[in-house]
């Protein structure tokens, strides 16, 4: 299997996307992301179902809108990432998570239900990652108008949950941040 170690160059994402992968240690990408899987676990359960209802302004999502926006979209990454591996060049088109949370059942489940959602994702997402070969991680394609590389994407889906995991840390579970 390729080094999955290696950081992906700027050409396997967009430019959108850099500071995301910016977060990421350098260390295998399979085991970062199964990391993050239990280390997001025992941070999340420790909270209460006001904590997951809290929203630090009007009109900005509750911590259980954030978690459920992270599952939204590493399915969305997952699912550009498995598209790519298997060799689809169709290009794919992008998103707005501001249009799908409105949509979301995210407010209304309980934070223990959102929480599963989180872990049932990213179970399915390391499975994906960790049964591809190594020609599936070098491949590219294109995804919102612009280059990725499988590899980009799985070290995106890592970014993407260390930048939300910030700010549930300093806006959310401020007197708590551990």
């Amino acid at each position: 299997m390729t080094n999955l170690a290696a950081r992906p160059q700027p050409s396997e994402h967009s430019a959108y996307h850099l500071n995301y992968v910016a977060l990421v240690p350098d260390k295998d990408i399979l085991q970062t992301l199964d990391a993050q899987r239990r280390e997001m676990i025992l941070y999340l359960s420790a909270r209460s179902e006001d904590e997951g209802n809290f929203r630090y302004a009007p009109g900005k999502w509750s911590a259980k809108e954030v978690v459920g926006h992270i599952c939204d979209a590493e399915r969305i990454f997952a699912y550009r990432a498995l598209r790519i591996a298997r060799g689809d060049q169709t290009p794919l088109p992008g998103w707005d998570e501001n249009e799908y949370m409105p949509r979301s059942p995210f407010a209304e489940h309980p934070f223990a239900d959102v929480i599963e959602d989180y872990i049932a994702v990213r179970r399915a997402s390391v499975s994906l990652f960790r049964n591809l070969t190594e020609e599936a991680w070098a491949r590219t394609g294109t995804a919102n108008n612009a280059a990725v590389s499988v590899r980009g994407l799985a070290w995106l889906i890592a970014g993407h949950e260390l930048h939300h995991k910030k700010l549930l840390r300093e806006k959310y579970f401020i007197a708590s941040a551990a």
